[in-house]
């Protein structure tokens, strides 16, 4: 039977162990992927399955309910007609009697075939029943078990680009080592400090000159009046 094999398809699935699986797989996202469709294959038609055997349990129990009715309706016929005859009898009809007797009897085997229909359809009904209770199950399971491979792909996938964005970042790093003197940095900080104290030699060199201009002022200053003195004492010496 179909839902057989479908039991049979949910039962290997739900044996997977998705774990080992995955440690066995040389790429696990497209191994996830492909589990997850063969699982929503399975599913549907393990849904076509539970609907085809319930619509069948239906069509069972219709048919037991029907075929009840029936055994007590010929049951309800027979016991009429065991009334008429019995009437007839005690009015001394004893052949009309006979004959409704006879209906009674027929009646009463009908009765007795729709009774045989009910018990073999209540074992059918019963064995249908366990089927869809199975198949509703290992639906539900396989349900389960979807979301479970859905989860772990949407897990490895992040896992996998989490792993990918750190290797960038430490690759990134290595790249620009801070610490290193020889880098682009340290090399443009040496080249400020020697701008710096050429700056610095710059100004000591101009204060230096700046210097000796003031002090030949200076000299200059004293010599106009160490003249101007001796023109006096020459004077005054005149005089």
């Amino acid at each position: 039977m179909a839902q057989q094999s479908i039991l049979g398809r949910v039962s290997q699935l739900m044996r997977a162990n998705i774990n080992d699986l995955l440690d066995n797989a040389e790429d696990p996202e497209k191994m996830l992927d492909q589990m997850i469709r063969d699982f929503t294959n399975n599913i549907a038609d393990a849904e076509e399955a539970v609907a085809q055997t319930i619509g069948n349990l239906r069509m069972l129990e219709d048919d037991r309910k029907e075929a009840g009715e029936s055994a007590v309706e010929w049951g309800s016929k027979a016991a009429a007609a065991s009334r008429k005859a019995d009437e007839l009898r005690a009015a001394g009809n004893g052949g009309e009697a006979d004959r409704f007797d006879g209906l009674a009897k027929i009646a009463l085997k009908r009765q007795i075939s729709f009774e045989g229909q009910v018990r073999t359809m209540d074992g059918q009904i019963a064995q249908q029943s366990e089927l869809v209770a199975k198949l509703k199950e290992g639906l539900n399971q396989m349900r389960l078990k979807r979301e479970e491979l859905v989860t772990k792909r949407d897990e490895l996938v992040a896992r996998a680009k989490m792993a990918q964005a750190q290797t960038q970042v430490t690759s990134a790093m290595k790249s620009v080592n801070m610490a290193d003197p020889t880098s682009e940095l340290s090399r443009f900080e040496e080249r400020i400090r020697r701008e710096e104290a050429q700056a610095r030699g710059m100004t000591e060199v101009a204060m230096s000159s700046l210097d000796s201009q003031f002090e030949a002022l200076e000299a200059d200053e004293m010599d106009l009046e160490v003249e101007a003195r001796l023109a006096s004492i020459k004077g005054g010496g005149e005089a």
